[in-house]
C-alpha cells in the first residue's frame, strides 16, 4: 500500500520529526496526553512525544490495514528484529530470541517475571525518586516495595543500595530490585561499572535484577546505554523493553521479556496465557520500527538534543531558581523547583500535599501540564518532571508561561 501524499494529517516528511506536527495538529489528538487537560493546557507532562509515526511503521501498519490482517498475535521476527537493533546500537552481539518472551507491555511483563522469581509478601527494591508504576505494579501484586534513595547527582548510591538489598533479605525468601535503565524521571544512564557495582551487590545478597529497558534507543549524545544482561554477574537476571518510547507506540502494545542464561528455564515456565496479551498490529509495528526505523530515530535524537540545549537556556533566562540536571538519556528533564517560593515544596513536605506542589502551580497559573514530583516517591517534592519531546515552539511557549506564572506567584507572596 502506498503513503498518503501529503496533507494536513500526513505531514511530509522532514529531518527533526518532533517540527512535523503543529499545536492544532496535536490538539486533535485523542490519547491521553492531549485528551486530559483542557484546549488552552500545554500537556508536557505524560511519556508520549509529539511526532508522527516514522514511515517504516506507517506503512508496515498501512499494509496490514489494506490486508485486514488484524488477528491474534504472531510474533515472528520481533525478538529477532531486536537482537540486530541492539548488536547494531550497543554492541550486545550474544543476545538470542530464543530467551525471550513476548508480554502485552513492559510493567505487565515486569509483574510477570516477578511471579516467576519472587513470592508474594516479598520486597521489591527501587531507586526513589523513580516511575510511579514500579510501586503501583509490585504492590498490586502482592510484593513490598522499599526504597534505595538516588545521591545527590542522582545516580545509584551503591551504599544505599547494599542497606536496601540486606534489609529486602530479613523480610522474605526471594527478594528483586528493579532497575530502570535509562532511570526515569531523572534522564540518567547508568555506566557499566555501575551496573557491574549492581549485579555484585545482587549476586552477594541473593536478589534478583529485573531491569526496565523501554527508554534504552534514547541515549542522547555524549552517553552510551550498557544493556544490564551484557554486564558482568548478570546472568540470572532479567531485562523488559520494547520501542514503545523511541518510536512513540504505546497505543500498540507488545513488549519482550529477556532471560539472561542461567535464567531462561524460569522464562520458559512464564505462563502461555501471558502471550494472548500482546496485540497484533502492537507486534507489526514494534518489528518494523526495530528493523527499519533506525534513520528517523537518529533524526529525533538529534531533535530530542537541540531541545535538551533548548530547555537550558530556556530555564536559565525564564525560571533561574529552578535546578535543571541535564539528562544523559530519555526525553524527560527533573526539574528542581524548590526554590521557587511558598508555592513550591520544601524538602521535607509531605508526598502528596498538592498546596505545595509545583506541578500544580504550573497547571493553574502557567496553563502547562508537569508531572508532580510526589508520585515518584521519597525524594520527589518540590520537583516536577518535563517531557521534552516536543516542538521547539511548544517547548519555548511553556517554559515563558512557567517563569511568568512563577514571578506572578513571587510576587503575590511578597505581598
Amino acid at each position: 500500500m502506498s503513503r498518503p501524499t501529503p496533507s494536513d494529517d500526513h505531514p511530509a516528511a522532514a529531518p527533526n520529526p518532533l517540527t512535523q506536527l503543529t499545536l492544532d495538529q496535536l490538539r486533535r489528538r485523542t490519547s491521553v496526553k492531549w485528551g486530559r487537560y483542557a484546549p488552552d493546557v500545554l500537556p508536557l507532562w505524560v511519556a508520549e512525544m509529539d511526532v508522527p509515526l516514522a514511515p517504516a511503521v506507517a506503512d508496515a501498519l498501512q499494509r496490514a490495514i489494506a490486508l485486514g490482517d488484524t488477528g491474534y498475535a504472531h510474533p515472528t521476527g520481533y525478538a529477532e528484529a531486536f537482537g540486530e537493533f541492539a548488536a547494531e546500537r550497543w554492541g550486545w552481539t550474544d543476545f538470542s530470541p530464543g530467551r525471550t518472551a513476548v508480554v502485552p507491555d513492559v510493567m505487565l511483563g515486569i509483574v510477570e517475571v516477578l511471579r516467576l522469581v519472587t513470592d508474594p509478601g516479598d520486597t521489591v527494591v527501587v531507586c526513589s525518586p523513580v516511575y510511579p508504576p514500579f510501586y503501583a505494579f509490585a504492590q498490586h501484586a502482592g510484593r513490598q516495595v522499599a526504597e534505595a534513595p538516588l545521591g545527590a547527582d542522582l545516580r545509584i548510591d551503591l551504599a544505599a543500595l547494599e542497606e536496601a538489598f540486606r534489609r529486602a533479605r530479613t523480610r522474605g525468601r526471594r527478594p528483586a530490585f528493579l532497575l530502570c535503565n535509562p532511570h526515569n524521571p531523572t534522564g540518567v544512564v547508568h555506566r557499566r561499572t555501575e551496573l557491574e557495582a549492581v549485579a555484585e551487590l545482587a549476586s552477594r545478597h541473593g536478589v534478583r535484577v529485573i531491569s526496565d529497558e523501554i527508554h534504552a534507543p534514547l541515549a542522547l549524545p555524549g552517553a552510551d546505554v550498557t544493556p544490564y544482561l551484557t554486564v558482568t554477574g548478570a546472568q540470572d537476571a532479567f531485562a523488559v523493553t520494547s520501542g514503545s518510547k523511541a518510536w512513540n507506540l504505546a497505543g500498540l502494545k507488545a513488549a519482550l521479556a529477556i532471560a539472561g542464561p542461567h535464567a531462561a528455564a524460569e522464562l520458559a515456565r512464564m505462563p502461555e496465557e501471558v502471550s494472548h496479551g500482546p496485540s497484533h498490529l502492537g507486534v507489526v509495528a514494534q518489528t518494523a520500527a526495530l528493523r527499519d526505523g533506525g534513520e528517523w530515530l537518529d533524526h529525533l535524537l538529534n531533535g530530542l538534543h537541540a531541545n535538551r540545549t533548548r530547555l537550558e537556556t530556556l530555564l536559565a533566562e525564564h525560571l533561574p531558581t529552578v535546578g535543571y540536571h541535564r539528562p544523559e538519556g530519555t526525553y524527560l528533564a527533573w526539574l528542581d523547583c524548590r526554590r521557587l517560593g511558598p508555592h513550591s515544596a520544601q524538602p521535607d513536605s509531605a508526598p502528596g500535599d498538592v498546596s505545595l506542589d509545583p506541578a500544580q502551580l504550573f497547571l493553574e497559573r502557567a496553563r502547562v501540564a508537569l508531572s508532580s514530583g510526589n508520585a515518584f516517591g521519597t525524594g520527589g517534592a518540590g520537583w516536577v518532571r518535563l517531557n521534552f519531546a516536543t516542538s521547539p515552539a511548544i517547548l519555548t511557549d511553556a517554559v515563558t508561561r512557567m517563569g511568568r506564572a512563577a514571578q506572578e506567584a513571587g510576587a503575590a507572596a511578597a505581598k
